[in-house]
């Protein structure tokens, strides 16, 4: 997971990419990353992503609580297919929903 910025993305925002990997080792890590761009809009690149666990999803639907309590805008852009099955499969089809990567 690498933060940046990407003048793709909504102007001001930081990006944050999201590892192909996340698994339950990756969670910890990625709340940090994440409480680290708190106060920002902030767009979560996700086209990378191979496999993501329950506990990575719940962070980062966390965040996205968090950004909208704070009145900032969390995207989540370019979900991989896999991002955007899995988080859909789990019951949350909202989170990919802003730009998915087709194959």
């Amino acid at each position: 997971m690498t933060p940046s910025t990407n003048p793709s993305q909504t102007p001001g925002a930081a990006n944050l990419v999201l590892a192909d990997s996340l698994d339950l080792t990756a969670a910890a890590p990625l709340k940090a990353q994440l409480l680290a761009a708190r106060g920002s809009p902030l767009s979560v690149d996700a086209s990378g992503v191979r496999r993501i666990g329950a506990q990575c999803l719940q962070v980062l639907l966390a965040a996205r609580a968090t950004w909208s309590l704070d009145g900032q805008d969390l995207q989540v852009v370019s979900a991989s297919p896999e991002f955007a099955e899995t988080v859909a499969l789990m019951g949350c089809p909202s989170l990919a929903v802003v730009t998915a990567v087709q194959d």
